[in-house]
C-alpha cells in the first residue's frame, strides 16, 4: 500500500506550518521553499486543507496560512483523509472497509482488521507529535553543527 505525495506532502507542509507559525501567518511560499514542495502543488493542498477545516487564510500583507486548531486535536489520519481518497487496504473495499462482494471472500476479515489497524495508527499520531519531532532534529542538528564549528 501507497500514500500518493499529496498524503507525504500535506503532513510534511502542516508540520513546517506547526513549527514555524508561533500564532502568526506563514506564507505558502515559505513553506514550499523549505519542504521543496513546488508551490502550485502546495497551493491546491492548501485549498483541501481549507476546504477541511485544518487550515486557515489570512489576507494581505504578512498573511499566510494559521492551524485551524491546535496541533493536538489534528490527526495524521484527519490530514490525509483531507487530501486523499479513503485509505483501503485491497481495491475490493470501499470507503466503509465494507466488501464490494455480494459475498466475502475468505480473507475479508484480515483486510478488513488491516484497514481498521492503519486508521487506528494514523489517528493515533497527532500533529503536535509530529512537531516536537521536527522541532528536536531541529535542535539536534543545531547542536550537532555547532559542534563541528568547534571542533574544526
Amino acid at each position: 500500500m501507497l500514500l500518493t505525495r499529496k498524503a507525504q506532502y500535506a503532513v510534511q507542509a502542516l508540520v513546517d506550518l506547526s513549527c514555524h507559525s508561533r500564532g502568526k501567518p506563514v506564507a505558502l511560499k515559505d513553506i514550499a521553499h523549505r519542504e521543496r514542495i513546488p508551490l502550485p502543488y502546495l497551493e491546491q493542498l492548501f485549498f483541501r486543507l481549507k476546504k477541511g477545516l485544518l487550515v486557515t487564510a489570512v489576507r494581505g500583507p504578512g498573511g499566510g496560512y494559521l492551524l485551524a486548531r491546535l496541533g493536538s486535536s489534528i490527526r495524521i489520519g484527519d490530514i490525509i483523509a483531507t487530501v486523499e481518497e479513503p485509505l483501503r487496504p485491497v481495491a475490493c473495499m470501499d470507503e466503509r472497509k465494507e466488501c464490494e462482494r455480494s459475498t466475502p471472500c475468505a480473507a475479508h476479515a484480515v483486510w478488513h482488521d488491516l484497514g481498521m489497524r492503519i486508521a487506528n495508527f494514523l489517528n493515533g499520531i497527532t500533529l503536535e507529535d509530529l512537531t516536537r519531532e521536527a522541532e528536536q532534529r531541529l535542535l539536534n542538528e543545531g547542536s550537532t553543527q555547532v559542534g563541528n564549528l568547534q571542533h574544526s
